[in-house]
């Protein structure tokens, strides 16, 4: 019998307005000193711009992989969706993490759990949003999802040097046995 403490899986909220747990885990990761009501505020009105965004050039919201198909690519007019395939794009697939191997400290890539992905992805979100200086909370987290939406912004550079730290030391990846235990 493992002596290891079995993880205990927490029950997931669904925001009451939108529908949806991931809005839900965005005002929760988006939220400070439990000041939920403030996140939602913040979180509506992202989606509020996202919203008028997509009104007022819905050009930009077309999926990278329609706009290089032959048909005619139909650009995604749900803020909803538009945020998913947003932090889907943030998420990263492998990170570094450093293992001790005969005296020495080596940098191991390993695969990241999806829990830990989305985690990661909001909290890179989060960050450069609140980092972005002469405009609200929400217009920026709507600009870091609009950006993350195209594949560019903060939030996609960080996770793009995180692939290339693991692309660089992949050479020590077959010391990551055990590694991916999250």
């Amino acid at each position: 019998m493992s002596r290891r403490a079995r993880k205990i899986v927490k029950r997931v909220s669904i925001d009451p307005k939108y529908n949806s747990e991931l809005i839900a885990h965005v005002i929760r990761i988006i939220m400070k000193d439990g000041k939920k009501t403030t996140a939602e505020k913040i979180v509506y009105g992202a989606i509020d711009k996202i919203k008028e965004m997509v009104e007022k050039d819905a050009s930009k919201f077309t999926p990278a992989k329609a706009a290089d198909a032959k048909e005619d690519p139909v650009a995604v007019t749900d803020p909803i969706e538009i945020i998913a395939k947003a932090i889907d794009n943030m998420k990263p697939q492998v990170e570094v993490k450093t293992r001790r191997v005969g005296g020495t400290t080596l940098p191991v890539p390993v695969p990241i759990n999806p829990v830990r992905q989305l985690s990661l992805a909001l909290r890179w979100m989060t960050t450069y949003a609140s980092g972005r200086h002469g405009m609200g909370m929400a217009a920026a987290v709507a600009a870091e999802i609009a950006d993350a939406f195209q594949g560019q912004g903060n939030v996609i550079k960080k996770r793009d040097d995180v692939h290339k730290m693991a692309a660089a030391n992949k050479a020590y990846a077959h010391y990551a046995w055990g590694a991916n235990r999250d």
